[in-house]
């Protein structure tokens, strides 16, 4: 068996010996040989291909621990896995670029020039459905807070309303000073707390909610309750589900199709409950534009009702009372196999007057 020194191995694999040094302590890359009395390591010629594939993972930042999992598996299985990381990566560096145009428009954020107020025109409406027997679904409209949670388990209501009774507060005038993106990451502690003294640990319940400020609109996350944005006509997601399948959607592991029959499509990987466990909640801010409507729902209606459906209704109705009306009747329409709640808010200019409920 032809044998390679260290060094030589590394100059043919592009790997720097110290590499290789730290791969033979993990048992990622053991040499073929190691002389008993110097410690020296020898490679076998035949162990270059493998070293280069470390190489090549290692190049688009594979972690160690999963590296050691594809070299563990045949070619049609390793290629699979490396496929499914890739995915994973683009949809994390999506999500950052998200956060990184967010971060600029909101440091780069100026006011309004003109001075037209705006204001919002909302309505909530929640029900049952035709299969649960009980409403878990929790539903808020008011001055400044807009939310939908969807509750969990034995005490589901209990926890949907303590989160949303927590952001209550907001509802208030003047909001408080500092930052909305603070406010909002205090606002979802405080639920998250509310939750916990309300229910045990196995239930809990997702959130959903926005806070307006305005002139924008704050958004905090956490689940697979939804909210949408209505504009010119067209309907765009604003959130993205913590579920499971949504995250074997980003590996690259199902399609949307399979996702909506898959047997752990309703497993959230976040959500507050009764456990102790920190929760880091999607937020960002959302620039409001006179003619905006949004959408807050739970999952009774996105899984049943089609988003070009939900956008055909939504664009329809006059007034946000008719678009919840319209959106839960088409939930019950098609079934109603769970709860469901919508929030529609409409942005608008200023009457002067108060929004009527």
């Amino acid at each position: 068996m032809e044998m390679l020194t260290i060094g030589a191995f590394a100059k043919a694999c592009r790997l720097s010996p110290k590499a290789l040094r730290l791969y033979d302590e993990l048992e990622l890359l053991r040499p073929a040989r190691v002389d008993p009395e110097t410690g020296y390591r020898y490679y076998a010629v035949a162990q270059l291909e493998q070293a280069r594939l470390v190489a090549w993972l290692r190049r688009i930042g594979m972690p160690l621990a999963r590296i050691r999992r594809v070299r563990a598996l045949d070619d049609v299985s390793a290629a699979q896995e490396i496929r499914a990381y890739w995915a994973r990566v683009e949809a994390e560096t999506a999500a950052r670029r998200e956060l990184v145009a967010f971060l600029v428009d909101h440091l780069s954020y100026t006011p309004r020039k003109d001075t037209t107020m705006l204001e919002l025109r909302y309505s909530a409406l929640s029900d049952t459905g035709l299969v649960r027997p009980a409403n878990q679904d929790t539903a808020h409209a008011g001055a400044r807070v807009l939310a939908v949670a969807d509750g969990f388990g034995p005490s589901g209501a209990p926890a949907s309303t303590a989160a949303v009774e927590a952001l209550k507060f907001l509802d208030g005038e003047p909001l408080p000073g500092g930052s909305v993106l603070n406010l909002l990451e205090d606002a979802a502690r405080g639920a998250a707390r509310a939750v916990q003294d309300a229910v045990g640990a196995d239930d809990g319940t997702t959130l959903t909610a926005l806070v307006w400020t305005g002139s924008q609109l704050g958004l905090v996350h956490i689940g697979d309750s939804r909210a949408y944005l209505l504009r010119d006509g067209e309907l765009f997601r604003v959130t993205h589900d913590h579920t499971m399948v949504q995250s074997m959607i980003d590996e690259g592991r199902l399609t949307p199709e399979e996702a909506t029959v898959h047997p752990q499509r309703t497993l959230l990987l976040k959500a507050l409950t009764g456990a102790a466990d920190t929760v880091v909640p999607d937020l960002r801010l959302c620039d409001a534009l006179p003619g905006d409507r949004y959408l807050l729902c739970s999952d009774g209606l996105c899984t049943v009702v089609p988003d070009e459906e939900v956008r055909r209704l939504l664009d329809s109705a006059p007034a946000p009372d008719a678009a919840v009306r319209s959106l839960v009747e088409a939930a019950i329409d098609a079934g109603g196999p769970d709860n469901v709640s919508c929030v529609v808010a409409d942005v608008a200019e200023a009457t002067g007057g108060h929004r009527l409920g």
